[in-house]
């Protein structure tokens, strides 16, 4: 594999750990090159320059080289404009983050996901919105091939905004009888309004919720999401 020199890109960090004495291993979402684990080393020094930069949700301009899995940070500079996250829009951030942590491939671009996921940042410093949430969660299922099937159910057939319907993951939404009773089953307005990105009818923001999170939950394989957990310990959210 030949050593690859990469300059001024666009990313943000999710996670830092500790490496050895006083360096860290920066996991961070770049623009152009996905997901990206960094060595920046000297980090944890007290006059370290890379020091106070290496904070999540913050916009940074990188610049990194090396070869394999894990390359070496040269450089990185904040580009400023995004306030620190606090409060509830500070676990919204984090919940995003681990999304990206377990679910995305490394070094797989998905630039359409950078800029749905600045953007999400920037609507949770103004005011942290659920439907900011699931907007992100949607853009995220369809960056990664699992796009949901909103329209139509696995007839074929035009959503019925009064139907019945259970979310058949891998599927699409099947037409009941009558109202279901899992986290899948929802009324067909909901589907509807999670096309189109409104959120303004209560139970519709309700039942999408209840079918995100399931989403999620099987996409990862079952696996509780800690910044969930986190949730739960401080505030029913």
């Amino acid at each position: 594999m030949h050593r690859q020199k990469v300059d001024g890109q666009p990313a943000f960090v999710l996670h830092t750990y500790p490496f050895r004495e006083t360096s860290l291993i920066v996991e961070v979402f770049s623009r152009d090159f996905g997901r990206v684990a960094l060595l920046a080393r000297g980090a944890r020094r007290p006059r370290s320059a890379l020091r106070g930069l290496m904070l999540a949700f913050q916009p940074l301009e990188l610049s990194w080289a090396g070869k394999g899995e894990l390359r070496t940070l040269m450089k990185a500079e904040w580009q400023g404009g995004q306030p620190l996250l606090t409060g509830k829009a500070l676990f919204c951030g984090y919940y995003l983050n681990e999304l990206l942590l377990d679910l995305l491939p490394r070094e797989d671009a998905h630039t359409v996901l950078f800029a749905v996921y600045a953007d999400t940042l920037r609507r949770f410093a103004e005011i942290p919105r659920e439907s900011d949430i699931r907007r992100f969660e949607r853009a995220f299922l369809k960056e990664l091939g699992y796009g949901l099937s909103l329209e139509k159910d696995v007839d074929g057939l035009p959503i019925d905004p009064k139907g019945y319907y259970v979310y058949e993951i891998e599927r699409g939404p099947v037409r009941l009888p009558e109202a279901g009773e899992s986290s899948l089953s929802m009324i067909g307005k909901t589907l509807l309004d999670l096309a189109g990105d409104d959120f303004s009818d209560p139970k519709s923001l309700i039942e999408a919720k209840k079918l995100m999170r399931a989403l999620m939950t099987h996409y990862m394989g079952g696996k509780g999401l800690e910044s969930r957990k986190i949730f739960l310990e401080l505030q029913e959210l």
